[in-house]
């Protein structure tokens, strides 16, 4: 492997660490949040925050930068912790997490805070303004991508659906679609509330480019982002197979960690473990990834 992109795989994991702690500190500080996705996704968030996404926090509105927008909303204690992060706002100002007056409320707002490209509160909402973003950025003639991060409980809203069409009737190449398969909504195991699958033959069904992933393996993920930038033809989706609560064992792939508040020492347990990892070797580089990288054309 070339010493440089190990050294940024390195990075990328040694960071991940870093906002998983940020977010457990967050939330156990409000009293309240959604744990159990943002910690699940902090890989991806941290992939497209520190490696993939063309963006610049000194100028948050440069007009060529590539958009990201969050559709469930919900889980924007990851958000909020890649922006600091990422130099868009103090690091400091996390700790107001859902605090009378903050700019980090319980849903991202639009205009509060520099970066935050969409309010998002409504499940199923998100993938509809992605794809008038990416279409604005050709009939403006720009080179811009746009991102969009879902949940896969809220495939269960039609308007998910509505926005499928959409992207793929008009060919929207530039839109890269992320879906957080962790299996789990807020009360209890999608496939039993409502079932999803088969997630991916519908995409492809739809027309768009179909990739699966391990969601925690680093390499896919920048893998995949890569692959999407080089479809011309159509929309991309890449389905993240990830684990809630990733990172703290007691609450990995709980259903009821989706939004329950710490008690007792909880949080103090969630970021010992969190300490304890962030110093372990990457661990795509000696375990078999539980999901395998497919791509389907």
């Amino acid at each position: 492997m070339d010493p440089l992109y190990e050294d940024k795989l390195q990075f990328l994991e040694s960071m991940a660490n870093r906002l998983r702690q940020d977010v457990v500190e967050m939330i156990a500080h409000a009293g309240s949040g959604h744990q159990g996705g943002s910690l699940g996704m902090a890989d991806i968030f941290t992939t497209l925050y520190f490696h993939v996404l063309r963006h610049n926090p000194t100028k948050p509105s440069w007009a060529d930068r590539d958009r990201f927008v969050l559709s469930n909303g919900h889980i924007c204690p990851i958000l909020y912790a890649s922006l600091a992060r990422s130099g868009y706002f103090p690091v400091e100002e996390l700790s107001t997490l859902r605090t009378i007056d903050s700019r980090l409320q319980g849903h991202p707002h639009r205009g509060s805070l520099p970066g935050i490209e969409s309010t998002s509160g409504p499940l199923g909402s998100g993938l509809s303004q992605a794809a008038g973003m990416a279409l604005a950025a050709r009939l403006d003639k720009k080179r811009y991508r746009v991102y969009v991060a879902l949940s896969d409980g809220e495939h269960q809203e039609g308007n998910i659906w509505e926005a499928v069409l959409f992207s793929a009737r008009h060919k929207l190449s530039g839109l890269t679609a992320i879906v957080d398969r962790n299996n789990i909504q807020i009360d209890g195991d999608t496939e039993s509330v409502m079932p999803l699958e088969p997630l991916s033959d519908k995409y492809q069904s739809f027309g768009w480019h179909v990739i699966e992933i391990d969601g925690h393996n680093f390499e896919h993920i920048v893998a995949s982002c890569a692959e999407s930038a080089a479809i011309h033809d159509r929309p991309t989706v890449i389905i993240a197979h990830t684990t809630a609560g990733k990172g703290v064992d007691f609450m990995e792939n709980d259903y009821r960690w989706h939004s329950k508040p710490f008690s007792g020492d909880e949080a103090r347990r969630a970021l010992k473990q969190l300490k304890h990892d962030a110093v372990l070797q990457r661990r795509f580089s000696s375990l078999p990834s539980r999901f395998r990288y497919t791509s389907h054309a």
